[in-house]
């Protein structure tokens, strides 16, 4: 689940990290009056769930109220495309406005999980304002790394290393540390699974200031932080998702034209392959999960066919907790109440699979039937072949 910049950053401010004073804008005019009373020049900067955004032109420097206006005239309420979310963007409802601050050093910090060596890692890097990936093309020896076991806390050692990966000052050291552990905490704390700020800035007054900040909190601990769940901003992310997310099965959406329901993750992701390998691309990710009702099974139908794209739908049911049969009765349930004009290809194994073929048969709807994950594979892609 990732958080607005100014989200991350109240709670950055929460746990005792600095940041540069700010205030949200939702409208033009609040964002006229908000620069007035800086009596300075800001940076404004839309608010979206993205990275690249300066190179969007979604940050700039501003120097009057006028010019405040001018630009929160041109990017609120529409959307902002940048290089990760191509090629439809993410609507720009809030602006940060910030206070400028005068930067003696600028870094590059981050936490986050990595599964590999199932480790908490630490990154840092002295050039800071960049992404990490043209840092390690442009000199991956400027990057540091430092591995924190699950349940241990980092070494004098790896605190040191960090901080001399940074050519941090002898005087700030203290506050170097502080800040670390103080991340540290608040990452396991919050369930996160990534804190990166970039940059991490070191001020002329020899604050340490987190000048912009990402955060991702781990969606499997939503119940857990429901005063962070609450306030996410569910205008981010496709309108498909969001509906699924809120009907309990996850649904990812894609560029392509096949449908696809499955149950289960894996087989989600094979019957994906398989789509690919035949020659046709998939409309989404959907997974219905192991405990699906008629009604689920409904939602889902609602979900896949709201994508234009779509041109045929491919269920693929493994019946182990669901039974075949309820499944069947989902499919011929929704395809009668949404009204599907286009092929289904359905193949289910499993629990009661023999009755639920006998319940789709006798449907007599425009169902056809797979003997296998293959065969429906290739079904799908020449039935999608044949709308275009």
């Amino acid at each position: 689940m990732n958080l607005h910049e100014y989200q991350a950053k109240e709670l950055l401010r929460s746990n005792g990290i600095k940041i540069p004073k700010s205030k949200i804008s939702k409208s033009v005019d609040e964002t006229f009056l908000i620069t007035e009373q800086f009596n300075s020049n800001v940076v404004i900067k839309v608010q979206i769930h993205s990275g690249g955004r300066g190179n969007a032109g979604g940050v700039k420097i501003i120097s009057s109220p006028k010019e405040a206006k001018e630009f929160a005239s041109s990017v609120l309420h529409k959307n902002l495309i940048t290089k990760q979310n191509k090629p439809y963007g993410q609507p720009v409802n809030r602006l940060l406005i910030e206070e400028t601050i005068l930067i003696k050093k600028e870094m590059y910090f981050s936490i986050l999980i990595d599964r590999q060596s199932e480790s908490i890692v630490f990154i840092t890097s002295g050039s800071g304002g960049m992404d990490i990936e043209e840092i390690a093309k442009k000199d991956k020896n400027s990057i540091t790394k430092e591995y924190c076991k699950i349940g241990r806390e980092l070494t004098s050692s790896q605190i040191n290393n960090l901080a001399n990966g940074l050519a941090i000052e002898t005087k700030l050291l203290k506050k170097f540390e502080d800040f670390l552990l103080i991340c540290f905490k608040f990452f396991k704390d919050s369930d996160l699974s990534l804190l990166e700020i970039n940059p991490l800035a070191i001020s002329k007054d020899n604050e340490i200031i987190a000048v912009d900040c990402k955060i991702s909190l781990d969606d499997n601990a939503r119940f857990r932080h429901q005063e962070i769940a609450h306030d996410y901003d569910w205008s981010q992310i496709d309108k498909k998702e969001a509906e699924a997310f809120h009907s309990g099965f996850n649904y990812v959406a894609l560029e392509g034209n096949i449908g696809c329901m499955v149950n289960g993750a894996g087989l989600a992701m094979a019957t994906m392959d398989l789509i690919k390998i035949s020659g046709g691309l998939p409309a989404n990710f959907l997974d219905v999960g192991g405990g699906a009702t008629s009604e689920t099974v409904s939602k889902a139908f609602k979900i896949l066919l709201s994508d234009k794209n779509v041109c045929v739908v491919l269920v693929n049911i493994f019946g182990g907790i669901m039974r075949c049969d309820i499944i069947a009765e989902g499919i011929i349930s929704a395809i009668k109440e949404v009204g599907v004009k286009i092929p289904i290809v359905v193949r289910l194994e499993g629990t009661n699979v023999d009755i639920g073929k006998k319940i789709l048969k006798k449907s007599n709807l425009n169902i056809i039937s797979a003997d296998s994950l293959t065969d429906a594979a290739k079904k799908s892609v020449e039935l999608s072949a044949l709308k275009k």
